[in-house]
């Protein structure tokens, strides 16, 4: 997703994904789950009709190893030339892959060994496997994706001051860009890739655009509340509650880089909810995703809000004339009154001032608390060559 205020990187089309090194019993449930081995297969493809998911690439612009790591390593590299470049299929297909720019911020899954992992960084996010255990909607998955970008544009330079000097950044940054959450990254992926390409193409008026906008909204109420009236359940706010202060624990329990992320949370929530309209996506995106999360107790993440993100965000929907649509998706959950209640819990998320060189530092103990992404970026690697 492109933003003309936002730092830019090159991204693919699509997908990959590889079993390569990985142990045996592994491999064979890569293959069974999403038809993946060692060589490097499409996962997920957006304005590509030509690859499917499955497709084995063999080539990359000549260059051909049996290293399949070698070889995602070569793609990403063609990725960042920002140049078209082609590639060829095990079945004897080429196809020319043009790399196209976005706003900095990967958006990646844990991977299926370690599906609790996440970490925040500005060149990447890498989000829990829960977060994709109920396949989210085209508008949740761009929701994703732009809160990741969000986060990047937003706590990019006070990230950069945490712990940085001169460090030069290499080959480890190219591996740990490798998609290794296959379907939930490739919906992602897809949907983002899918609403630009959509604006791109459209040539509507901007009081048409308006008018579809408008009816989008109100069938997207019906329907919500269609649902509402189904679904008897019941879900108090005092299970809300309980739910968002695991939330707002689990931001405490980041590590190094993930750490200063996690203060500007509430800053990457604004700059993507601004943003869901540009690409004519659903704004009650954030708050369906977070009920969907908070209702299977599945808030070990990112994308449920603690009381203060909760009532900030509420805050914009309601400036865009939704925040009761906004309260019913919550069930009537009223985030002041939650806050309320919060600020007096043992674990509330009390803020106070951002200091780089607090004594309580999370990473201030050595390279094994600087964050899973920071400490990747550190590995050495041989030459891929």
């Amino acid at each position: 997703v492109l933003d003309a205020q936002c730092d830019k990187q090159w991204e693919l089309p699509i997908s990959v994904a590889t079993s390569y090194e990985f142990p045996e019993t592994e491999r064979v449930a890569w293959v069974r789950v999403a038809k993946v081995d060692e060589r490097l297969t499409v996962v997920g493809s957006a304005m590509m009709p030509a690859l499917s998911p499955g497709d084995k690439i063999v080539e990359i612009d000549g260059y051909k190893r049996d290293n399949t790591e070698k070889m995602a390593i070569e793609l990403l590299d063609r990725r960042d030339s920002g140049k078209p470049f082609t590639i060829r299929t095990e079945a004897g297909q080429l196809v020319t892959v043009k790399p196209f720019q976005a706003c900095r911020g990967y958006t990646r899954l844990a991977p299926p060994s370690t599906p609790q992992l996440q970490d925040y960084h500005w060149l990447l996010s890498v989000h829990p496997l829960e977060v994709m255990q109920y396949v989210p909607t085209e508008d949740e998955a761009l929701w994703i994706v732009l809160w990741s970008q969000g986060l990047s544009g937003e706590g990019g330079a006070r990230m950069k001051t945490y712990h940085y000097g001169s460090k030069i950044i290499g080959l480890a940054y190219n591996v740990v860009t490798i998609a290794t959450g296959v379907r939930g990254l490739a919906a992602a992926a897809s949907a983002a890739a899918g609403a630009v390409e959509k604006i791109a193409a459209s040539q509507l008026s901007d009081v048409l655009k308006k008018q579809l906008i408008d009816q989008l909204s109100n069938e997207v109420r019906s329907r919500l509340q269609d649902s509402l009236i189904e679904n008897a359940r019941k879900f108090t706010q005092a299970q809300a509650i309980a739910q968002m202060q695991v939330a707002a624990a689990n931001r405490g329990t980041l590590q190094g880089v993930g750490w200063v992320a996690g203060t500007v949370f509430d800053q990457a929530d604004a700059w993507a909810f601004n943003r869901l309209p540009l690409y004519d996506a659903d704004p009650l995106a954030p708050f369906t995703l977070h009920q969907k999360l908070i209702e299977a107790s599945l808030s070990r993440n990112a994308f449920v809000f603690d009381p203060e993100r909760l009532k900030a965000i509420s805050g914009l929907a309601e400036k865009q004339g939704r925040g009761d649509d906004a309260l019913a998706i919550l069930r009537g959950v009223n985030p002041t009154k939650v806050e309320l209640e919060f600020s007096d819990m043992p674990m509330a998320s009390v803020q106070k001032p951002f200091d780089l060189f607090a004594a309580d530092d999370p990473g201030a103990d050595g390279a094994s608390n600087l964050g899973y992404v920071e400490t990747l970026l550190q590995l050495p690697l041989e030459s891929r060559r």
